[in-house]
């Protein structure tokens, strides 16, 4: 309109960033690192801070030995993984979801607050499996620092975030559902491992670790075709956008 000052670049992020926080889930808005995308952005920058210093600050140091701490840390990830699966399935089972086209419940009722719960579990399980980038630093195995590994472990907490900020439930239940129990087998072995070389010999079944972690990636990519396919009604338009959890060289 003439006479109408156009915005300003500043102004219009700031327009944006008011309409993130006042179009969110009602629900989940008081919930921990959801109401803002501030505090995860602040965690992320921490990140990648850490994995550029880190490896650098262990050079001329010898690796650290986190044998019980990984211990630990891997058992306690298979009991949050068999809840989080425990769940997504309960609660998708008792709401009668379709694993085709579930659009998002918004209401305060039991089983939609319980199938958002756990979303929420599910995202904040992300920000925990960071630790596994800090524990490769510690020990040295800069090896396993691969953009893979860095790339997906950035976009999940993301796109989380913006799950259950926006569309806590609905079709979303059947990728949390799957990478649960992708994540109790994997850090299963983990744990085990971890244990020590008695234990190792019986680990025959680690070659079947990759094509199981496989899984929620193409059910993932194949799920989103799908939905958007169908026109299923899931959710709102996010009004940021979703990251593939992992880059196009691994969808085939």
């Amino acid at each position: 309109m003439k006479g109408v000052p156009a915005l300003t670049i500043w102004q219009k992020l700031k327009l944006f960033y008011e309409g993130v926080l006042r179009n969110g889930d009602k629900r989940t808005d008081s919930w921990l690192l959801v109401y803002s995308p501030v505090p995860i952005s602040f965690i992320f920058l921490w990140y990648l801070v850490i994995i550029w210093v880190g490896p650098k600050l262990m050079e001329k140091r010898q690796p650290v030995n986190l044998k019980p701490v990984l211990i630990v840390y891997n058992f306690a990830m298979v009991c949050l993984s068999a809840y989080m699966f425990y769940e997504f399935t309960a609660s998708a089972w008792l709401a009668r979801y379709s694993l085709l086209c579930q659009p998002v419940d918004y209401s305060d009722s039991p089983l939609a607050t319980r199938m958002a719960s756990v979303c929420w579990w599910f995202y904040f399980s992300k920000v925990i499996e960071l630790s596994d980038t800090i524990f490769f630093i510690l020990r040295k195995k800069n090896s396993q620092l691969t953009f893979l590994h860095i790339y997906h472990h950035a976009t999940m907490i993301f796109n989380w975030w913006a799950g259950v900020k926006f569309v806590a439930g609905g079709q979303s239940f059947l990728i949390g559902l799957i990478n649960s129990l992708v994540h109790v087998v994997m850090y299963l072995y983990y744990g085990l491992a971890a244990l020590g070389p008695s234990v190792s010999k019986y680990l025959w079944w680690k070659r079947y670790l990759t094509s199981l972690q496989l899984v929620p990636i193409r059910v993932t990519h194949k799920g989103a075709i799908r939905v958007w396919r169908v026109r299923c009604p899931y959710g709102p338009l996010l009004p940021v956008p979703a990251v593939p959890a992992q880059p196009p060289c691994c969808w085939l």
